[in-house]
């Protein structure tokens, strides 16, 4: 088993008590350390000034959707990768579970553990949503592009997964 995330580090890395912040682009993008699939930290702070970030929210891995989208950029990473940008996903799920996605499905790139939802709350993709008639908080499918100084230059909300990788590719071809 993994070990949960430290949420003090978690809160200090974001710089705060983790309240939302109002999400824009061109403002900052809210900073985070998550747990990933190998058992180690990722910060976005990692990337700043080396690689722009497709930071990704999705519901819950092995679901037809999220399957359809992480799959997605896993086809186009090396469209991503000429661009200098990494492709981040982040869920409610563990290390476990999303390393037996990973796996399953050959993904090349990191899932996070966000446990706590506290980065969803700071990037607010953590709202109520209605599934079969029925009202539930959890993640709204949301993609997030950041450059190299950690700038959001894209919000995508309640992302339609058909379409969606070549939108963000094609944003990022012609952007950063």
């Amino acid at each position: 088993m993994f070990p949960s995330p430290n949420l003090s580090a978690n809160q200090n890395e974001r710089g705060g008590d983790g309240m939302s912040k109002n999400i824009e682009v061109g403002l900052s993008a809210p900073k985070f350390k998550l747990l990933s699939t190998d058992n180690q930290y990722v910060k976005l702070s990692d990337f700043r000034g080396n690689k722009n970030v497709v930071l990704y929210f999705y519901p819950k891995d092995n679901t037809p959707g999220c399957t359809k989208e992480a799959c997605g950029f896993r086809d186009s990473i090396n469209d991503f990768i000429a661009y200098n940008t990494v492709i981040l996903g982040i869920s409610f799920d563990d290390a476990n579970s999303h390393k037996k996605f990973l796996e399953k499905y050959n993904l090349p790139f990191a899932l996070l553990c966000d446990l706590d939802k506290k980065v969803a709350k700071d990037y607010e993709v953590y709202a109520e949503k209605t599934m079969f008639g029925k009202k539930k908080m959890g993640i709204v499918r949301s993609t997030f592009i950041i450059d190299k100084k950690g700038i959001i230059k894209k919000i995508y909300r309640k992302v339609t997964v058909d379409g969606h990788t070549e939108d963000v590719l094609n944003f990022i071809k012609g952007n950063l």
